[in-house]
């Protein structure tokens, strides 16, 4: 048993505490470096992807928020591999030098205006590089923590893993709080922003400290001293199918739907009630970190609670609840949140009536199209406003217009008029429209007196709670389902496609969705269908693996 490997190399309960502790804290730091790109994408949008337009660049800068999702399966892969050949420490103590490293140099970049495309070229090759040390340092901490151990207490064990995550966003959501109130929001806007970049190399040198006094698991000692380690752990994660069966329903019927939970209820939520509903950003991170401080302990509850019940019921149950009352909970964000938003469009509802050939989807990579047609003209100018909107067609040709309940606002065809003309025509239209819109009760951005903080905390904890039911019990499920000799690859992969590709992708899509069809709440639909998957297939084919041996 794991507790016998441990006492047997000479691991004591104060020893195990130093295991949980260390492992915590370093992940923390990581998980800091992380997620401060996605608590600063408005100001990475204006500093690295100012050439093209609004809507594109914000998409832009959550694409290379994503992109170092899009490559942690391969670093789980790479360093997987790493950590099933020469160790669970020696691997995360690498990941761990790679992130720290690639974070710092964000906060030294110079900007678009300063070097032109580099600027986000080299922005984006950091966040692969960190995306790559993210691949490995998960598998490797739970585990490290997950091989040390007693027997019966490894989901609430490995729960204090799975508190990092939310620890690291909390951090850096403080961190970013502190920096913007002590210089001031417009200090913050032009150069600030680096500062909680920075700040990373003083956490890696204490995250490397940490790390250093940890020594090896006792599973995996017993296995070198045994000899019998994995000579080819690809091979025999992925080659051989009654490995790779387990690969893939640990994905499809835990870790996808876990994923997009988890990004919905800690980063989603963010983006909505800053980008969408118009909140000051500061109160933002105020109200998301609050949630988050009051959340956290539940990873710890859920965790143990697995260690009686099982891990798949509660998983599943969070993937469940997430599928039932998303949209109702959004809904009641907005009403909360930006009660005078949700006035007006009850009151008002905004329609753009117009021929569907003349609306185009308004991403522009390369910030060269003008979308002048009638239609994108009025739809580009609500994006802008973050009003919500309905589409409706109309007869080919027809001229775009504007309903904000019984007022018409007619758009206008720009593409025929000289760059200079269409400039001023547009700025006179969108001024009449936004005198419509204001007159019809829409605010040009949240009211934080009229806003019932104390019920938008709750919401933001409840959608954090559905957080720590899919993400507590998680790493000791994953744990469970694999052999020692292969464990940090196997259940590398499948956790870092899940949360590096269905959930870091997800408030590229969801905002990319709401942006196409003018519905706050469409982007839902992602997490929404993506868990609802999870939770059939975890619930049919999934077997429940609580207690089982784990040594080598």
């Amino acid at each position: 048993m794991v507790a016998a490997a441990a006492a047997g190399a000479g691991v004591r309960p104060k020893s195990n505490r130093m295991v949980i502790v260390g492992a915590s804290a370093g992940t923390v730091f990581e998980w800091y470096d992380f997620f401060l790109y996605g608590s600063l994408a408005t100001f990475i949008t204006e500093h690295f992807f100012s050439g093209v337009n609004a809507t594109t660049g914000y998409i832009f800068a959550l694409l290379a928020f994503a992109a170092g999702f899009a490559v942690r399966p391969f670093g789980a892969i790479v360093f997987g591999r790493l950590g099933d050949l020469w160790g669970r420490k020696n691997t995360f103590l690498v990941t761990m030098l790679l992130m720290g490293l690639s974070t710092f140099v964000v906060g030294l970049l110079p900007s678009y205006a300063a070097i032109g495309v580099a600027a986000p070229v080299m922005l984006i090759i950091s966040r692969l590089i960190q995306g790559l040390a993210l691949g490995g340092e998960y598998g490797g901490a739970a585990t490290y923590v997950a091989e040390h151990a007693p027997e019966g207490k490894r989901g609430l064990y490995t729960s204090w893993i799975q508190t990092t995550a939310t620890f690291g966003l909390f951090l850096s959501l403080i961190v970013v709080i502190f920096v913007r109130t002590r210089i001031g929001e417009d200090a913050f806007k032009a150069w600030g922003w680096r500062i909680p970049f920075l700040v990373s190399a003083l956490l890696l040198v204490v995250s490397l400290w940490i790390r250093l006094r940890l020594n090896e698991s006792p599973v995996f000692q017993k296995m070198v001293d045994d000899g019998s380690t994995s000579k080819a752990p690809l091979t025999e994660s992925f080659a051989k199918w009654p490995n790779l069966k387990l690969v893939i329903l640990a994905l499809a019927g835990l870790t996808a739907g876990q994923a997009v939970v988890w990004y919905t209820g800690q980063f989603y939520s963010l983006f909505f009630l800053e980008k969408i509903l118009k909140v000051d950003g500061v109160l933002t991170n105020e109200l998301v970190a609050v949630a988050l401080l009051l959340g956290t302990p539940f990873f710890v509850v859920f965790g143990w609670l697995s260690d009686k019940i099982g891990r798949k019921p509660i998983i599943l149950a969070g993937c469940l609840l997430a599928v039932l009352t998303y949209f109702p909970v959004f809904k009641a964000i907005t009403v909360a949140a930006n009660p005078q938003l949700a006035a007006a469009s009850a009151s008002a509802p905004v329609t753009v009536v117009a021929d569907p050939a003349d609306c185009a989807f308004q991403f522009d990579p390369v910030g060269k199209k003008s979308f002048a047609s009638s239609c994108d003209l009025a739809k580009g100018a609500l994006a802008n406003a973050g009003v919500s909107y309905a589409n409706k067609a109309a007869p080919a040709g027809t001229v775009a217009a504007v309903e904000i309940g019984a007022v018409t606002i007619p758009s206008f065809k720009g593409e025929a008029l000289p760059p200079a003309d269409l400039k001023t025509q547009k700025a006179a239209w969108t001024k009449t429209l936004g005198a419509a819109l204001k007159t019809a009760g829409y605010p040009a951005k949240a009211d934080a007196a009229k806003m019932n903080k104390p019920l938008v905390v709750a919401l933001l904890w409840l959608l954090v709670l559905y957080v720590t039911m899919v993400y507590g019990p998680i790493a000791a499920a994953l744990v469970e389902m694999f052999p020692a000799r292969i464990r940090y690859t196997s259940m590398s992969l499948p956790y870092h496609v899940g949360n590096g590709w269905f959930g870091g992708f997800l408030p590229t899509t969801a905002f990319a969705m709401v942006a196409a069809t003018g519905n706050i709440y469409y982007g839902l639909w992602y997490p929404i269908v993506v868990a609802g998957i999870t939770f059939v297939v975890g619930l049919l084919f999934v077997k429940e693996m609580r207690g089982a041996k784990i040594e080598a």
